[in-house]
């Protein structure tokens, strides 16, 4: 597929842009808004996750170019641009938006109570954004990719691969990290922290951008940890190489919540099965195209992980990970 230049090429005021388009009465039109790196990111041939988003969606006679327009937009990495560009989403008025990261979310919710979104975020009950998975209510629905426990099970991981770790960070937006399912992160960490005898420093970034990983890096230096834990929300994601690359410059042993982080040379992941997330993301984006209400649609939380290791990554640190952690890796890359 091929998404039309004038939905991805236009920049303006910190975002991608699109034009609004004279749709023919058998085609229906959905936005999809991304939180960072460019927009065309949704239809890259290397992304299995979009692909199989793509695939699922033709599969049930969803087709671009034929009953389907869509458009694609980007936070640009600027959480302070998010409002604006919910309004510009709306302003073009889909009749699906797809919604990726939790801060994304509350921007187009807060500018709609009528579009039907469909996200992928953390645990939508801690972040505020439904009060029950089975019956979500009002305009939104989509899929949970872990509750907080996920990060506790991170933890233990990082723990077991560092014995004597005490201090690690947490690199993450600043915004997530302090909005309401921010807050309750923090309360997990610290919970699963204290069983461990470990403390967890925030590394805060202030939007997505190379110089602030790069400030972020250089600004924690002096903490001496012993370890890094990495937030797998989508504002992060383009920049995965820098991270990774940051992580070994600064000597310090990471787990990623994304497989490709540890592909891109990183030392250890702990995700939830996203090809069957995304597929599920399509499901929800066509039956509300047939009728459905997102609010009658359960959220599907995520009941597969997969653990990955990267032995040359932890060869490049000088960290020999522990045979009994080995054996519960579902992958090893050597």
């Amino acid at each position: 597929m091929r998404r039309r230049d004038v939905t991805l090429g236009l920049l303006l005021a910190g975002a991608s842009r699109s034009l609004r388009a004279q749709v023919p009465a058998n085609q229906r039109r959905i936005a999809i808004v991304i939180p960072a790196g460019p927009a065309a990111r949704i239809n890259d041939p290397e992304s299995r996750y979009w692909q199989t988003f793509w695939e699922e969606l033709r599969r049930l006679g969803d087709v671009e170019g034929q009953n389907l327009i869509v458009e694609g937009y980007s936070g640009e990495g600027r959480p302070e641009g998010y409002a604006d560009l919910a309004r510009e989403v709306i302003g073009h008025s889909p009749e699906v938006i797809v919604a990726i990261t939790g801060p994304v979310v509350q921007a187009l919710r807060a500018a709609t109570g009528t579009i039907p979104i469909v996200w992928i975020t953390v645990d939508p009950i801690a972040g505020g954004l439904v009060t029950s998975l089975a019956h979500p209510g009002g305009n939104i629905t989509g899929v949970s990719l872990f509750d907080f426990e996920t990060y506790a099970k991170r933890l233990q991981i990082l723990k077991d691969a560092v014995p004597a770790a005490s201090r690690v960070a947490y690199l993450s937006p600043r915004r997530a990290w302090q909005d309401t399912g921010g807050q309750a992160l923090q309360r997990a960490l610290q919970q699963v922290g204290g069983r461990l005898h470990m403390s967890v420093i925030p590394m805060l970034i202030e939007d997505s951008t190379p110089s602030e990983y790069q400030r972020a890096f250089a600004e924690i230096a002096p903490e001496r940890l012993d370890g890094l834990i990495v937030s797998d929300i989508g504002d992060l994601f383009p920049y995965r190489q820098l991270i990774v690359e940051l992580a070994e410059r600064s000597r310090l042993p990471a787990i990623f919540g994304i497989r490709e982080y540890v592909e891109a040379g990183g030392l250890m992941a702990y995700q939830a099965d996203q090809i069957e997330l995304y597929r599920r993301m399509a499901d929800d984006v066509h039956e509300i195209l047939n009728g459905t209400k997102p609010g009658d649609i359960p959220i599907y939380q995520a009941s597969k992980f997969e653990f990955i290791i990267n032995l040359k990554a932890a060869e490049a640190l000088g960290l020999t990970i522990p045979p009994s952690l080995l054996a519960l890796a579902d992958e090893v890359i050597e």
